[in-house]
């Protein structure tokens, strides 16, 4: 590599906001559009705190949710929620991978919303081995003390065993979809370069050029020659901790692979990271409808069928 290139790459590398800090760029609620008390306010992380009264809250009737523990391969008891259509025919699966605050309310809406679509959403903690991430309000203990320490072999296989799960407790799991956001919109790409059996994939705002660690040595861009399913990937272009820059790379890499198409990646316009995040400031309502719209046509046509 020349010098110019690395000092090329150099610059894009610090020009990413890292984890904490571009969600922390995403706070800053007026007290008006706080949602204050009650039950529902409460199931929020409590690094997400305050809730916006943009919050949305899915009704339940026709849906059976519930709190599952699922046997990991290493013997953990990995907790983890589900929604599903009550009744009827095992649902097709949709595993719902969680940001850095864990499955918290969002995360369980996420499902009930995949559930009222006819999908059996099952959301597992991967973090639990680690701590509560839940329980953390300072956004660098979190990243520091929880997210760091989730390492990529034990979560891609964690997600298998839920998989697993579901197959045996009333989903379809021979029709297999995953989503993420922010964290776990990474996890979507490395879980479709990692398992032959998923269907198709869609990421929400998962960085694509990462710093390895020891424990979590994969980056997104370097696992494209592996996809094994189409993935649907989701930006905003206002977002500093993952530029458009670094969305054009992936393009190229996807379709200098031949993976586009089917892979696609969508860039919402007025857009920033957590848009879909209806309880944050960085929530966009006409990017969120449209990247909504776009989930459920792909899920549509690759795990519905």
């Amino acid at each position: 590599m020349t010098s110019e290139r690395q000092d090329e790459k150099d610059r894009e590398a610090s020009a990413r906001l890292p984890e904490d800090r571009n969600w922390i760029g995403t706070t800053g609620l007026q007290r008006r559009h706080v949602l204050t008390g009650g039950a529902f306010a409460a199931g929020f992380a409590a690094a997400c705190r305050p809730v916006a009264s943009s919050a949305v809250q899915t009704p339940g009737d026709g849906l059976t949710e519930e709190n599952v523990s699922i046997a990991a391969n290493d013997g953990f008891a990995m907790p983890a929620f589900v929604a599903r259509p009550a009744g009827g025919k095992p649902a097709p699966v949709i595993v719902v991978v969680h940001e850095i605050f864990g499955v918290h309310e969002w995360i369980r809406d996420m499902c009930r919303r995949f559930a009222r679509a006819g999908y059996y959403a099952i959301a597992p903690d991967l973090f639990a081995r680690h701590g509560d991430a839940t329980k953390v309000a300072d956004f660098r203990q979190l990243v520091g003390t929880i997210v760091s320490k989730a390492p990529d072999t034990q979560v891609l296989a964690d997600i298998d065993t839920t998989y697993a799960f579901a197959g045996g407790h009333g989903g379809d799991a021979t029709r297999r979809g995953i989503t993420g956001f922010c964290w776990g919109g990474r996890m979507v790409w490395l879980y479709a370069a990692h398992s032959a059996d998923l269907n198709a994939g869609v990421a929400f705002y998962g960085r694509l050029v990462t710093d390895k660690t020891a424990l979590q040595p994969l980056s997104v861009i370097e696992q494209v020659d592996r996809l094994k399913a189409p993935v649907l990937g989701q930006y905003g272009a206002l977002d500093k901790g993952i530029p458009v820059a670094d969305v054009h790379m992936m393009q190229a890499a996807l379709a200098a692979a031949g993976k586009s198409p089917p892979d696609m990646i969508i860039v919402h316009e007025g857009a920033d990271h957590g848009f879909m995040a209806d309880y944050r400031p960085s929530y966009n309502e006409a990017a969120a409808k449209a990247a909504w719209d776009a989930t459920l046509g792909w899920f549509g046509q690759y795990v519905k069928g």
